[in-house]
């Protein structure tokens, strides 16, 4: 029996795969390098830009620090996070159901789908003055304006993976006998996780651009508020010191939501690495 022979210097797979591993980079660590080239890029070019116009972010950092001190900034954090989480947990808790109804009921689909659709296309911005003689000026409006923004995008991607569910898979249960509740639960909720998710992280964003523009419409409050005043007094540092921080936020929540889906679907993450390797 002949062997098969390799050429001078060339590596079985199991070593090439282990050369691959060794100087294989880490995601974090691309990711940090690319905020650090960002981060100095900015830096020398805002040093060299007109104050009133652009900023650098070593300036963002001291006007961060002396609001901070004076607790400015931490009061105007509390005041939007809380019609933020109001709005975003009533957006979660009605929009996934929703979805679920949508997308697994062709009655709930035909009657209430055509809402979800417009509602979603529908710029809700200009329906905010409508709101604010509904709502008043306070709590409640941001908070309704932060759900209807994001409940849509989590709405529709519900509804959208509960029809991407292989129907092979809803006939199998149907035809072992299973009652409808436990067809939802052990095969198109897992099934539609990884569709959910996308609608939470989607939902996120929607949420932030919405307490902002909650709060640059109605009172002048929060992090909005401290934007709009630093806007119209020209100061420039203070005025991104709100909008980072807020970025920095919506990046936080996003990576939380995506370890909540490596822990509910873990097989999501293996498939995903298994296409990216």
């Amino acid at each position: 029996m002949s062997t098969a022979t390799q050429p001078d210097g060339a590596l079985s797979s199991g070593q090439a795969e282990t050369v691959n591993r060794r100087w294989s980079v880490p995601n974090w660590m691309i990711t940090t390098i690319s905020v650090v080239i960002a981060l100095l890029i900015w830096e020398y070019f805002g040093r060299h830009a007109n104050p009133l116009l652009a900023t650098y972010p070593t300036a963002i950092l001291v006007a961060a620090g002396n609001m901070f001190s004076d607790g400015r900034l931490l009061s105007a954090l509390l005041q939007s996070s809380q019609p933020f989480v109001a709005g975003y947990i009533a957006a979660v808790v009605l929009g996934i159901p929703a979805g679920l109804l949508l997308g697994r009921y062709r009655l709930f689909e035909a009657g209430f789908g055509i809402y979800v659709t417009a509602g979603y296309a529908t710029p809700l911005i200009a329906l905010v003055p409508l709101m604010i003689l509904w709502f008043g000026l306070g709590f409640a409006v941001k908070a309704v304006i932060v759900f209807l923004l994001s409940f849509f995008p989590i709405c529709l991607n519900t509804w959208f993976g509960v029809k991407a569910v292989p129907k092979t898979l809803i006939e199998v249960g149907t035809a072992f006998c299973a009652p409808q509740s436990q067809i939802m639960r052990g095969i198109i909720l897992p099934a539609t996780i990884p569709y959910i998710m996308a609608g939470l992280r989607l939902g996120i964003g929607k949420a932030v651009i919405g307490i902002v523009i909650a709060e640059f419409q109605t009172a002048i409050s929060g992090l909005g508020g401290i934007i709009i005043t630093s806007a119209n007094a020209f100061r420039t540092a203070e005025m991104f010191v709100p909008i980072v921080l807020i970025m920095v936020i919506a990046v936080v929540l996003t990576e939380l939501v995506g370890s909540l889906e490596r822990i509910v679907a873990p097989w999501q993450s293996e498939i995903t690495g298994q296409d990216s390797a």
